[in-house]
């Protein structure tokens, strides 16, 4: 490559480069470039997405505060029942309204420095980012879906309904009038803003492939929009029993001769809590002048048929703000849960339409929302249920197969241990359908610093450790179990990763040499001097050891045919001199016959210097001709190996 001129690089949308064109070099600018709203962002980076998380749990606060300003309006029942607004109620909603729309204007700032995917570069490849801050600025404001959409769904429109029109009509006594502008106030602009945040979550999955990532986020996400959903049909419920009772006041006073009867109490906007329940003048407990003595029309068993705003009726003109907002969530679970199994409306048109919806939505979010908590529910579940299935099916078949309690005590505590190391998964099944250039990368992934911690791959090529990788299993052993005995034909080449492992290797006379093996060594490495024989023998070789786990262990393998090819293709790196001498060092069963000749040359050593270790004659002889009985001895399991 030309190092005086080399390409400058800008990431696109998903995991490759693509070359800059056509744009001048300033080698001492590097960061990202920077615009009039600030240094553009990348969608990518962990503040963007912590952002977006945040942004979004906002967007579900917003439109869970909407519905709370319907409980604004309430009965008053000190007298005659009248309407009226609770002004700190409304304040309170107010408040916290104009808050999360300050956080959507944040979101907004951001959105003029947050680099987008640039539609042309979708037609071939997954996407690039587009970093000028002029074409971010234009593409934002010239979108409908993006600046306009954004500005429209925080427009103050419940606000300035419920302060500077409401009270007007309260006063003027046009009750449906107030009904149906806060219906049309949740068509205009509720359901844009629902649509809105579905728009918002798609939009930023298109870049990160994920807001949130895991399956409890999920689950939690679902539950709370179908709350959500409750929260809105409860609120829509109360607004309409308001609407019936006032039409159920109008009609009462058509039937008596003399009535006075005003339907708004003499102050429009009431601030319930500066005015203690049972005071003398209270403008929120009702109007006093009126021939109505009993309130017939908040009398659940009176002559009126509410239908399905029955219960709405101590609701409505309680002054506990807690019972105004939380039992018509509650009816609106029970209510969508059931899918209006209890409602019986009345004949009335627009009793009957809201029925029908809440039957609806019921049904649709229940097969959504429901269907999807199920779904992330049985992910979590399906392992565990598995293991218990493969458990029982184990457990059936040790009793068909009469096997000792020993024998099935292993069994059990083999099957826990791979549970909690793998978690039920096979990792090389989940891969093994995946194209090979993506399969190799995942495994490179996985498998190369397990790889790169064995000592007899720290000086290898990296086309040979991708071989390796590509090539290698993960094993789980329990304690106490045998992973080879001494005579046994060697399978693979096992690499520790994690536990301890005893060899055992038996002599003359009954004696034993004993090593342990700790994380990084490996056994099995006859199978490297069987592939680098010439001629080569297609007999395994035999295992010159018993190797036993003292713990759990963890570790991955290599077949014997997957070393062979490795090395009859990389040759050149596993018949040099020091690849020989590392591959020896780390045997055990070097090691083991490194030490037996250590110990042999102290003998003698102390046997020239201090004279003879025990004396001078025995029953069976000179300790001169033990000493040549143990070097026969200890010299005769030195390991033969085809690395010269």
């Amino acid at each position: 490559c030309d190092r005086a001129h080399q390409p400058e690089w800008e990431a696109g949308a998903g995991s490759y480069l693509a070359p800059i064109k056509n744009r001048s070099r300033n080698p001492s600018r590097r960061g990202p470039p920077s615009g009039p709203f600030g240094q553009v962002l990348d969608p990518r980076s962990k503040l963007v997405q912590r952002w977006n998380r945040a942004f979004l749990l906002a967007r579900g606060m917003a439109l869970a505060v909407d519905p709370l300003f319907f409980y604004a309006l309430s009965i008053g029942r000190g007298g005659a029942p009248c309407l009226y607004m609770d002004g700190g109620l409304a304040a309170i909603v107010t408040v916290l309204r104009t808050c999360v729309d300050a956080v959507h204007l944040c979101h907004l700032w951001l959105q003029f420095r947050v680099a987008y995917v640039s539609r042309e570069s979708l037609v071939v490849g997954c996407g690039k980012l587009v970093w000028d801050a002029r074409a971010i600025a234009s593409h934002y404001v010239r979108s409908l879906k993006g600046f306009w959409f954004d500005a429209f769904v925080i427009l103050p429109v419940p606000q300035a309904v419920f302060w500077l029109v409401v009270p007007r009509l309260i006063r003027e006594e046009q009750i449906k009038v107030i009904m149906t502008t806060l219906l049309l106030i949740f068509l205009f602009q509720y359901l844009p803003k629902v649509y809105h945040s579905i728009y918002l979550m798609r939009r930023m999955q298109k870049v990160t492939g994920y807001i949130f990532g895991t399956i409890w986020w999920g689950f939690g996400l679902n539950l709370i929009a179908y709350f959500i959903a409750s929260h809105v049909a409860g609120g829509c419920w109360y607004v309409l029993a308001i609407q019936r009772v006032a039409s159920c006041l109008q009609q009462q006073c058509e039937r008596s001769d003399k009535c006075n009867l005003s339907l708004s109490c003499s102050e429009e906007v009431c601030y319930q809590f500066l005015v203690p329940t049972g005071t003398a003048g209270n403008p929120c407990g009702g109007n006093s002048t009126t021939t109505v003595r009993k309130p017939l029309c908040l009398d659940v068993n009176g002559p009126f048929h509410y239908g399905i705003y029955q219960w709405a009726l101590p609701v409505i003109s309680s002054n506990s703000v807690s019972v105004k907002i939380l039992y018509p969530i509650f009816w609106g679970l029970m209510t969508l849960s059931t899918f209006g199994n209890d409602l019986e409306p009345t004949s009335h048109w627009l009793e009957v339409i809201f029925s029908i919806f809440i039957v609806l939505s019921g049904l649709m979010l229940f097969t959504l929302l429901i269907g999807n908590i199920q779904v992330f529910l049985h992910a979590v579940m399906a392992k565990k249920r598995k293991m218990q299935l493969r458990c029982r099916d184990m457990e059936w078949w040790m009793r068909r197969r009469q096997l000792p309690s020993r024998l099935r005590q292993r069994v059990r505590h083999f099957e826990r241990q791979r549970w909690a190391i793998m978690g039920g998964e096979d990792e090389m099944e989940m891969i093994k359908d995946l194209p090979e250039g993506l399969r190799r990368d995942i495994k490179r992934y996985l498998c190369l610093d397990l790889v790169k911690k064995v000592p007899l791959f720290h000086n290898l090529d990296d086309l040979i450790l991708d071989n390796i990788c590509d090539r290698v299993k993960p094993l789980v052993f329990s304690k106490d179990e045998k992973i080879i005995r001494e005579g046994d034909p060697v399978l693979r080449i096992m690499f520790i990763v994690r536990g301890r492992v005893k060899r055992s290797q038996s002599l003359s006379k009954g004696m034993v040499a004993t090593s342990i093996l700790e994380p990084g060594g490996f056994l099995g490495d006859e199978l490297l001097s069987w592939c680098l024989r010439r001629p080569f023998m297609d007999r395994l070789p035999a295992s010159s050891a018993t190797f036993s786990c003292i713990e759990s262990t963890e570790a991955f393998g290599l077949d014997s045919a997957h070393l062979r090819y490795i090395t009859d293709h990389f040759r050149y790196k596993f018949g040099n001199e020091r690849l020989k001498r590392t591959a020896r060092y780390y045997s055990s069963n070097w090691r083991t016959w490194a030490a037996v000749i250590i110990q042999l040359g102290w003998r003698r050593y102390r046997m020239r210097t201090r004279g003879p270790m025990m004396p001078c004659a025995t029953e069976n002889g000179s300790s001169e001709r033990k000493l040549l009985q143990y070097a026969a001895m200890f010299m005769s399991i030195r390991p033969h190996d085809h690395l010269e």
